[in-house]
């Protein structure tokens, strides 16, 4: 206890640089800790872009491509499924709903997505999350479309605009649906997945848009108005990919192994959440480097403390000297320096825990409403527990160094007057 006083004593004397290295040691905590919090955020939201669906059903291809383009609208499917195979596995006893996804038209940079009015009822996100719309609503006519928030924001949509859909995947397209233009009907809110970035239009809106295509290309000499199409059946020849949702979880593996071995078509299913774990451990190595420059800003930080010992002692030799004329033994000045180091180190390391709850509950709802990154204010974890520990005893070795050097001051020295 007389140990720990005199550090806060000898600290009270030396306030502004004690503060400034509180406030340094503070700073590299709460950048530490956020890191966490953004890198277990985004890890947590990557694994949420898609939740409440069961299966993902494509053509047989691998687990992370099938995700990549029937979630994220990356790459292409290799093949689609047959209308009649995707109304099969529908109609299967365990299955509670479907719902079909086209992919393959564009605009303006933007991918469309061909779907069914089920899809804004059943696509969860952050685990219970549903979609909403800002604005408007679904598609209820066969030109409508219901864009994603950053459709909207980087275009500067508003509803009633119209807009022209584009054959292809290109953000600059020269093959353009543009006797068929379509209208805003409805506006996303923001939720931080690719549903941000889809032009949302209905399966027979897609159907209608390529009535006069073949291959590709408009046919020769053949031109279907809008008005023309709305009288014709559009029933889809084929879909892209499909979600499913089952009746019980229990049937999840006994559906995907049906699919897997459907005898009319080549069909993968999938299960969204293994398959984001596996996509997201390729991308590990930048949760790696985040950790080391965390931890690089955290050693910084220590390094200055020991520095700032180091700076005042030689101006405190005289009190050492003091200290030992009195009866203070080498260890006590030892246990002083180290006490100091961990004082700082404690106060630094609480502070910094302030400023970092602080900043989350300033930030917290902007990042969410603007970048779909959720950041739970929450009581330290048992592993981030770990790491300040760590620290606190770092900080408590690092003050070793200049505590080492004191302890070798002898007394003559310390009384000595330099000249």
């Amino acid at each position: 206890m007389i140990v720990l006083r005199l550090a806060l004593q000898s600290l009270r004397n030396r306030w502004l640089t004690a503060a400034l290295t509180v406030i340094a040691i503070a700073v590299s905590i709460t950048l530490l800790l956020g890191v966490e919090k953004v890198r277990t955020g985004a890890r947590q939201s990557f694994a949420d872009t898609i939740s409440g669906t069961d299966l993902i059903v494509g053509a047989r291809s691998g687990a992370i491509q099938l995700l990549l383009y029937s979630v994220f609208r990356i790459g292409n499917a290799t093949n689609n499924i047959s209308w009649p195979s995707y109304q099969d596995i529908a109609s299967h006893p365990d299955v509670a709903w479907a719902v079909p996804l086209s992919l393959g038209d564009s605009h303006r940079g933007f991918r469309v997505l061909g779907t069914t009015p089920a899809y804004f009822e059943h696509y969860r996100y952050r685990q219970a999350h549903g979609l909403r719309f800002r604005a408007g609503g679904p598609f209820s006519d066969l030109f409508d479309a219901a864009v994603g928030a950053d459709v909207a924001a980087a275009l500067g949509y508003k509803l009633g605009d119209r807009i022209t859909l584009s054959h292809g995947l290109g953000s600059v397209s020269f093959i353009e649906h543009d006797d068929k233009p379509f209208r805003i009907a409805g506006i996303l809110e923001k939720t931080g997945t690719p549903v941000d970035r889809t032009v949302h239009v209905s399966l027979e809106a897609i159907e209608a848009i390529h009535v006069d295509w073949q291959s590709g290309a408009r046919i020769p000499g053949q031109s279907v108005s809008a008005e023309e199409v709305r009288a014709m059946k559009l029933e889809p020849k084929a879909v892209t990919a499909a979600l499913v949702g089952l009746k019980s979880r229990l049937a999840t593996f006994r559906v995907q192994r049906a699919i897997n071995e459907y005898r009319a078509e080549p069909l993968s299913a999938i299960l969204p959440g293994a398959a984001l774990q596996e996509l997201w451990a390729l991308v590990a190595t930048a949760e790696t480097a985040l950790k080391v420059v965390s931890a690089m800003v955290v050693a910084t930080a220590l390094l200055g403390m020991v520095t700032m010992i180091l700076t005042t002692l030689n101006e405190r030799r005289r009190e050492m000297a003091i200290l030992r004329s009195v009866g203070a033994r080498p260890r006590t000045v030892l246990g002083l320096l180290v006490a100091e180091a961990g004082v700082l180190t404690l106060a630094g390391t609480g502070l910094g825990l302030l400023l970092l709850y602080a900043a989350l509950l300033l930030v917290q709802p902007y990042v969410d409403t603007n970048y779909g990154l959720h950041l739970p204010i929450e009581p330290p974890k048992p592993g981030e527990l770990a790491t300040l520990g760590v620290i606190l005893v770092a900080g408590c070795l690092a003050g070793l160094l200049p505590a080492l050097r004191a302890y070798r001051l002898s007394l003559a020295d310390g009384m000595t007057v330099r000249t």
